[in-house]
């Protein structure tokens, strides 16, 4: 089942996400955050963009969740995104449902363009977004530092709006129709 994340879901989704940070550079997050403060991440992203996790058995199989691209007005047609798998799920399509109904509902929204950046080498990554349409157009090289190495990020993009002329800001999530994203959420998987 993909639904929305709520802040109680903060210990299943860090028992995904605390070995990338702990252990990978795929996030440049250096600390794990503590469950609370995971808590209140969902609580503050849910008010602008949406984050939904796949639930099997009462387990937390994977999320997605959409984020502020940059801050300057003129940016606000595009937003980011990530998707994290527990290792127990890879490979049953849960990452490409879980993105096909974020993508949805950011459509909805009205935004334009989703960004992926990707720590690179990371070929499970980069053939996942590539398989949802995403087409790479930059590599930021020794962008970052982690676990003792400079990293250099992909980025990808994926339109998923056509452009017009004098668009509508997004709609935040919070304001978004309840019953449109039931039945987004209701196609999923």
């Amino acid at each position: 089942m993909i639904r929305l994340a709520r802040p109680k879901d903060a210990d299943g989704i860090l028992k995904i996400y605390a070995p990338y940070v702990a252990n990978t550079s795929f996030t440049f997050e250096t600390e794990v955050p503590s469950v609370q403060d995971f808590s209140n991440r969902i609580t503050s992203y849910l008010i602008n963009w949406p984050w939904l996790v796949c639930e099997i058995e009462g387990k937390i199989a994977g999320y997605a969740y959409g984020s502020k691209y940059r801050d300057r007005t003129g940016y606000q047609w595009c937003v980011e995104c990530s998707v994290y798998i527990h290792d127990d799920f890879r490979r049953k399509g849960i990452a490409t449902a879980l993105y096909t109904a974020l993508f949805e509902i950011l459509k909805k929204q009205g935004y334009r363009n989703v960004y992926a950046v990707i720590n690179l080498p990371n070929e499970r990554s980069v053939q996942l977004h590539e398989s949802c349409g995403f087409k790479w157009f930059a590599n930021y090289e020794n962008v970052g530092y982690k676990l003792g190495q400079w990293k250099t990020v992909g980025w990808w993009q994926l339109t998923i709006n056509e452009f017009s002329i004098e668009p509508a800001p997004p709609v935040k999530f919070s304001a978004l129709n309840e019953k449109t994203i039931e039945k987004i959420l209701e196609k999923a998987i």
